[in-house]
């Protein structure tokens, strides 16, 4: 796999040409808005089909898969054209390897909202290991608030995806309650009340576990969130499904401030089976223009989980978006949320060079809007996601987490597909009683 960078002059045939590769495949893998439109600094990922395969009368992904020795996710993966889809026709020619040594493994686990589109969520599928339903809250008296989830649970599950389930402080008005974490976290009635409620739930909907996502956690709480989430591994465990619990990106200790000093990384690493580090918003819709994940902010948080947590309990969050910011930047200003594959679109309809911060391993451009207003978009591209991937290796993480799958991100799945084997499960179809 190569990463190609476009130059001035370059169209998709002269890269199809310089790399030696089908300009279709380039097309179909990258998934180009426009083609004709390359934006100087865009990404192309580069993909070199090793082993092929032509579609005979009768042949379908299972008996391919079998024949050559893979999973149909693999041969999915491997295959972007078919969109998740298992729709193939004689003649067809099918990648079954590429020429790309794979650095390591990963368990990839993506949230969605149940809106999702369905085509990009069966697009997406294959590439993961968990899907996560966003979200399940709960009232004051320990009541769970249901979610209209089925359709991602049972779509997960044909293909081989753990579905957890997430449990969050979200209110109704979009914020995160520290005051009704704290009514649970400090009444051990509302706690069964909710747990018993959680697992007749896993049963009933089929989930295979569960993530964790309490934010703005009051200090006073710290020791009380862990023996929360230590009851809830104790109550899930006899089911076989992990606890997965999101952590906010610290940097040592003691890190000041309301997000930060109700995670004890180390209790909350110890009670559950795994953890997620929030490693995204440096970047925020209120916050001055920067990357969203610099590499840098990443990296330090990360140094200081390790010192707390084993790598091989660590998620890795990747975000799948990036922020447009009218400029000049000023307090109470609000940046735009824009996926990955607009922001080049952006760039295209504006004429706009992208360009790439080094130090925070991250694109990023200035443009001028039709009143005569300048903006700043910072977004992630094939380079930028290989960093944060290239660091999960470094670490020995476990996984990576990335929030959220609702808008494209073709660029992203490539790199990963071609850097790493994707970690595949079989869930149960029930709980083990």
């Amino acid at each position: 796999m190569d990463i190609h960078v476009v130059r001035p002059g370059d169209t998709v045939y002269s890269i199809a040409r310089e790399y030696g590769v089908p300009m279709a495949q380039l097309l179909n893998d990258n998934q180009l808005p426009d083609p004709s439109r390359l934006v100087v600094g865009q990404t192309l990922v580069i993909q070199y089909p090793e082993v092929t395969h032509t579609v005979r009368a009768g042949d379908t992904l299972l008996s391919i898969a079998a024949m050559h020795g893979i999973t149909v996710r693999q041969l999915l993966r491997n295959n972007p054209v078919l969109q998740g889809g298992d729709r193939i026709v004689p003649g067809q020619v099918l990648v079954v390897s590429f020429r790309q040594e794979r650095e390591g493994t990963l368990s990839v686990n993506g949230y969605a909202y149940p809106f999702i589109d369905q085509g990009l969520l069966q697009r997406t599928l294959p590439y993961l290991s968990d899907l996560t339903p966003f979200t399940y809250g709960f009232t004051p008296q320990g009541n769970l608030i249901q979610l209209q989830d089925q359709a991602l649970i049972d779509a997960a599950r044909r293909m081989g995806v753990r579905p957890l389930l997430h449990l969050s402080t979200l209110t109704e008005e979009g914020g995160f309650s520290n005051e009704l974490a704290h009514i649970l976290l400090n009444d051990p009635a509302v706690q069964a009340n909710l747990i018993a409620q959680l697992l007749d739930t896993v049963s009933q909907k089929g989930y295979q576990g569960l993530d964790v996502d309490f934010e703005y956690v009051y200090a006073e709480d710290a020791q009380a969130y862990a023996q929360f989430v230590a009851r809830l591994r104790e109550a899930l465990e006899p089911w076989g499904m992990p606890v997965i619990v999101a952590l906010a990106p610290k940097v040592f200790a003691a890190q000041p401030g309301r997000l930060y000093e109700g995670h004890d990384y180390r209790l909350l690493s110890q009670a559950a089976d795994f953890v997620l580090l929030m490693t995204y918003e440096w970047g925020y819709t209120y916050g001055p223009p920067m990357a969203v994940a610099p590499i840098r902010n990443v990296r330090q948080v990360v140094d200081y989980a390790l010192t707390e947590i084993p790598p091989e309990k660590i998620y890795l969050g990747v975000p799948n978006y990036g922020y447009d910011w009218p400029l000049p930047f000023r307090e109470g200003n609000k940046a735009t949320s824009i996926s990955n594959q607009y922001a080049v679109e952006l760039a295209a309809r504006h004429y706009a060079a992208i360009r790439y911060d080094d130090k925070a391993q991250a694109p990023w451009f200035r443009y001028v809007d039709g009143e005569g207003r300048e903006h700043e978009v910072w977004f992630e591209d094939a380079r930028s996601i290989r960093a944060k991937l290239d660091l999960a290796r470094e670490y020995g993480l476990y996984g990576v987490g990335y929030w959220n799958l609702m808008r494209p991100f073709p660029q992203n799945w490539l790199v990963l597909n071609a850097l790493y084997n994707i970690r595949e499960r079989a869930p149960r179809t029930q709980p083990a009683g």
